[in-house]
């Protein structure tokens, strides 16, 4: 026959065994929600990215036309002051073709004295 105190003892042995799986179910259920609440925040990270993606792409595309722009900007404006320049030199270019002709038909016979020794000049330096 049995004893009580043997009874007990089984029951309390039951009675553990059941209160750890209700523990083991219940830390496994908070394992699961934990895995779902990550799960949830990778993907509201995923979803955050992809808008970050976006908004840069359009932000480079925006910079690029600006770049573009300003570029263009640029070039006109060295377009213009290189013609202007271009127009200034090609007027002291003839400002100084005007005075050299007047000082041709001023002073004919010196004109042709420098032109002699410039010539002379140039023949010394490039037999050299």
């Amino acid at each position: 026959m049995p004893t009580q105190g043997s009874g007990t003892s089984k029951a309390s042995a039951a009675s553990e065994t059941l209160a750890n799986a209700a523990k083991r179910a219940e830390a496994e259920q908070r394992r699961d929600a934990a895995a779902e609440n990550f799960n949830a925040q990778i993907d509201v990270l995923k979803e955050e990215i992809a808008s970050l993606k976006e908004q840069i792409a359009r932000s480079g595309g925006h910079s690029f036309d600006a770049a573009k722009r300003a570029a263009s900007a640029g070039v006109d404006h060295l377009k213009s002051q290189g013609e202007i320049t271009f127009d200034d030199l090609k007027a002291n270019a003839n400002d100084i073709e005007a005075q050299m002709v007047a000082t041709v038909r001023e002073k004919p016979v010196t004109a042709m004295a420098c032109a002699l020794g410039a010539g002379f000049l140039l023949a010394l330096l490039t037999r050299r």
